[in-house]
């Protein structure tokens, strides 16, 4: 009996019941952190046994140890300056690279253990499948989260790419997975099916998601994430290790459910989504906003504004990207805390796609210590508008725009929050630019609604100063 080999077996196995734990521990605000923070010690403690078992072992050279700890020790840096460093605004950029990485490495591990396996002709489908299954799915996770992450950046266009024979390709394509994973299972002491896959995988990746609209990023984002798991399970079957097959199916389970919440959220089909072509990205504009408005847009001021908030008994604050993009999150949390305190019910009604990932305005709002008491989700919180004195959105469009009930428009159908049924709704834009859907908003022309034309940092902290003057 190899004791070492043993006790990290069962090492494996307690992280991979720690992932479990930890992944229920996120069902709620109050316990998510704890979460987070025990799944993260569980992956430390699992690659500690990995260094600790390869050690024992005495299989890698010294060549191989300086490669290990260089590895380790650039990745957690990045890891570090990451997760500080980031803006908000750019964190589902981030996500997209973390699974470009997560699905880059299961694919590298399939190919690797493919590659230098002792009698390759001898391996069964039981090796063979999964590990062609890690490549393709690992390979288009790779790529594909790269376009998705180009595309939030502005480096790739938000729009739909779509180019002749496209949709042709995005058919053939699945179609050779199936003919070179056949290929490898049969004859898997060949290279060729294997670096097939893995070039074909590649092209896919870019292919499905450049005609993916700026609009169905958020899902994307998702639906890679769930792609990524799915990869590592796949390279767990390949390594024989139970423990990165359960992280991994944690991993694909938990983003496949999510993806397809947010789906419904839209109205639409996660296979409607792949195919792609919806919203135009967020670079169209419209009217320009002070001076250049059109005359049935009605402009206020901050004391405009700050009169209605004050003299309130409830406020449903909308938040979207353009809250995320101004980095207003603590400006917003000073004026509901002012006006909580003056006796007024804030509510914050977070839509499931707001912003430009999964949970993007709760991971906001939390930055600034706002109470998750507080944020209710869409379900929720359109029963309480018709009893709102004052909807206040920050930067939200789509998800805010009545034209999705009515049908023939790109967002026909997709649930919204009904902010147009509150007594009383302020926007607070810096123009009358379009949101990613490319259409006007009809909330805008509104009666019942004000702009105020401004950043959202600096109209929130204005708004502040005006408020505090009346409750003072």
């Amino acid at each position: 009996m190899d004791t070492v080999s043993d006790a990290v077996h069962y090492i494996f196995l307690a992280a991979a019941a720690c992932f479990v734990l930890g992944l229920h521990l996120m069902n709620h605000p109050r316990t998510a952190r704890r979460g987070n923070t025990l799944s993260a010690g569980a992956m430390a403690v699992a690659v500690a046994a990995t260094v600790w078992l390869v050690a024992d072992e005495n299989v890698i050279s010294r060549t191989g140890w300086l490669v290990l700890i260089t590895g380790g020790l650039v990745g957690a840096a990045l890891g570090l300056w990451a997760a500080r460093e980031v803006r908000m605004t750019a964190m589902p950029q981030l996500v997209s690279l973390f699974n470009a990485v997560g699905g880059g490495a299961a694919a590298l591990i399939a190919v690797a253990d493919l590659l230098q396996a002792d009698a390759p002709a001898a391996l069964g489908a039981r090796v063979s499948l999964p590990g062609a299954l890690s490549v393709v799915i690992g390979a288009v996770t790779f790529s594909g989260s790269l376009v998705a992450a180009g595309k939030l950046q502005g480096v790739v266009p938000g729009a739909p790419v779509v180019f002749p024979g496209a949709r042709l390709l995005n058919v053939l394509l699945p179609a050779s997975f199936v003919a070179g994973t056949v290929w490898l299972v049969l004859a898997p002491d060949s290279r060729a099916p294997l670096y097939g896959l893995v070039a074909v995988a590649l092209l896919f990746g870019v292919t499905m998601v450049l005609p993916i609209g700026g609009a169905d990023m958020p899902v994307v984002i998702s639906l890679l994430n769930a792609f990524t798991g799915s990869a590592v399970a796949m390279a767990g079957f390949v390594l024989d290790e139970t423990a990165l097959i359960v992280a991994g199916m944690l991993v694909s389970a938990s983003g496949g459910i999510l993806t397809k919440l947010m789906a419904d959220a839209m109205n639409r089909s996660i296979a409607n989504i792949v195919v792609g072509g919806f919203g135009t990205g967020d670079s169209a504009r419209a009217a320009a906003g002070p001076g250049g408005a059109p005359a049935h847009v009605r402009a206020v001021s901050a004391d405009d504004v700050a009169i209605q908030l004050a003299y309130a008994s409830k406020v449903v604050v909308v938040p979207g990207y353009g809250l995320a993009a101004a980095q207003a999150q603590h400006e917003l949390g000073a004026l509901a805390k002012l006006l909580t305190d003056h006796g007024v019910d804030v509510t914050y009604a977070i839509h499931p796609v707001a912003g430009r990932m999964p949970g993007h305005m709760n991971v906001l709002l939390a930055e600034a210590n706002v109470p998750y008491t507080q944020l209710k989700e869409m379900e929720d919180v359109n029963p309480e508008f018709p009893q709102a004195d004052v909807a206040l959105v920050i930067g939200a469009n789509d998800v805010t725009n009545p034209i999705a009930r009515r049908p023939g428009n790109a967002i026909s159908g997709m649930p919204i929050l009904d902010v147009d049924k509150a007594r009383s709704v302020v926007v607070i834009k810096r123009s009358m630019g379009h949101g990613y859907a490319g259409i006007d908003n009809e909330l805008y022309t509104n009666p019942r609604t004000g702009m105020f034309f401004s950043d959202a940092k600096k109209g929130l902290s204005e708004l502040k100063a005006a408020v505090g003057e009346f409750v003072a």
